[in-house]
């Protein structure tokens, strides 16, 4: 029983319309699915992926609209790395994050690997890492169809990094509970700071690392618009999920039990330092309801939301969302 990676990160927006021209016309992702959150579906939920949202890939925001500014602290999903091809679409993304006038640092090394860390229009942090020399998970294809040529397209998730107050409840957590191996570590930016601790499961590599960050000089995030609300790990199917479903509860951890998001299933549970984890399958995947042609094209609804259709759709603004445009 392993977890085998990163499956998807959902984060926090105040606006879907100028989420959505972000990450597809400048970020180059592809709208895989338009949906709602199922516990408010008074709101948007946006998945962003390759050319299926595989998982892996998947990048998704719950709208809403009335939503604070995030105030950065610990116990929080700190940063959030989207993984290139290598050091050549690096230096595109580069040129790319210039031209649409998106301030970002300098090229750095964390963790061993090439990386441009930046911010979206509500302060989302966002590090773009080069799979120049990576070794594990592998990543997904870019959509052909979106604006950012397909050598250079994001590939998927990268390292998550964790900012705690006390990293060792965590560190426990992700080893003891959830069968993480400690990688190894780097420097901070911040001079003075312990090193920063990579932890890895499955094959490893840039998809399936957490990188926890101890800064007990903090005060506690506040969740708003530009934060990450919560970061999924991967697993097999239903059957397996079950099973985590056991070793969870058996870890004396309280816990969502099986949840049906019927893109994939899922339970949720908070780490020690209240970071919200999920665990998800693999499938079933977003071409169950929709044409692969047209992902993202229309709003989407479980079979369990569909006789609430019309008031769904009447509650909601309208994305007119045209691909590359």
């Amino acid at each position: 029983m392993e977890l085998k990676g990163v499956h998807h990160l959902s984060a926090i927006t105040a606006d879907a319309k100028k989420n959505l021209h972000f990450y597809t016309n400048v970020m180059g992702l592809r709208l895989v699915k338009k949906t709602v959150n199922q516990d408010d579906t008074s709101v948007y939920h946006l998945f962003y992926g390759d050319e299926r949202g595989n998982p892996g890939t998947e990048l998704t925001f719950f709208e809403i609209p009335m939503a604070a500014a995030n105030k950065p602290g610990t116990s929080s999903i700190s940063a959030t790395s989207l993984r290139v091809p290598n050091n050549e679409a690096l230096q595109y993304w580069k040129n790319r994050l210039d031209k649409h006038g998106i301030k970002h640092e300098e090229m750095a090394e964390r963790g061993g690997r090439n990386s441009i860390a930046f911010q979206d229009f509500e302060g989302q942090r966002l590090v773009l890492v080069s799979d120049e020399t990576d070794r594990g998970v592998p990543g997904g294809t870019p959509w052909e169809k979106a604006p950012v040529p397909q050598a250079y397209g994001i590939t998927g998730l990268g390292p998550v990094k964790l900012t705690v107050q006390n990293a060792n409840p965590t560190a426990n957590v992700l080893t003891n509970v959830m069968g993480f191996r400690k990688k190894g570590s780097y420097s901070p930016e911040h001079q003075g700071q312990p090193e920063i601790i990579v932890y890895e499961t499955g094959e490893g590599g840039s998809g399936a690392e957490i990188h926890i960050e101890e800064r007990p000089d903090l005060p506690l995030e506040r969740q708003g618009r530009g934060g990450v609300h919560h970061v999924a790990f991967r697993v097999e199917d239903a059957e397996e999920l079950e099973k985590w479903i056991q070793h969870i509860d058996k870890a004396g951890l309280p816990n969502s039990g099986f949840v049906e998001r019927y893109y994939f299933r899922s339970l949720y549970f908070r780490e020690p330092n209240g970071i919200l984890f999920e665990i998800a399958t693999d499938g079933p995947g977003f071409d169950g309801d929709e044409d692969l042609e047209h992902l993202g094209e229309s709003l989407a609804l479980p079979p369990y939301l569909e006789p609430q259709r019309e008031h769904i759709e009447a509650a909601l603004k309208p994305l007119d969302y045209y691909p590359n445009k």
